[in-house]
């Protein structure tokens, strides 16, 4: 049995989730791998790999990929006021508009979250609450 620990830093290149222009990210990862002897290959969890005694050779390219494929985030967006002014005007021209008709600025559509998002009522919802209220007015 082989146990093997990892520590990557580093820095990779990922495209703005954004503007889509290159950005740098740095990644510092530390991960462990446990290697084991057996009859044949198997991943027995995240962190421990059975190979075949006969073969007793492993790749490892794979698992520093993921290693570092999972220390880069979900969202990768460049700090306030760095993306592409060009891609930024276009996301602002095309961006949310909420009831008093305002665009919300590039800057400030990567800190919303899910709540600060005006909710703008589909008005064919409209006769199916009707029903709702009915059926509800009804029992």
């Amino acid at each position: 049995m082989f146990e093997m620990s990892f520590r990557i830093e580093g820095v990779v290149f990922v495209p703005c989730d954004r503007c889509l222009d290159d950005l740098e990210w740095p990644i510092e990862s530390k991960n462990r791998l446990v290697v084991k002897f057996g009859k044949e290959y198997s991943e027995e969890s995240d962190e421990i790999v059975v190979i075949p005694e006969e073969e007793g050779t492993i790749n490892l390219a794979w698992f520093l990929y993921e290693f570092i494929a999972l220390a880069i985030p979900m969202k990768r967006v460049h700090p306030p006021g760095k993306c592409n002014k060009t891609m930024s005007s276009k996301l602002k021209k095309h961006a949310t508009k909420n009831t008093e008709n305002e665009d919300y600025a590039s800057d400030d559509v990567e800190d919303m979250t899910e709540e600060d998002v005006p909710e703008v009522a589909d008005p064919r919802w409209d006769a199916l609450k009707g029903l709702i209220e009915t059926e509800n007015d009804n029992n």
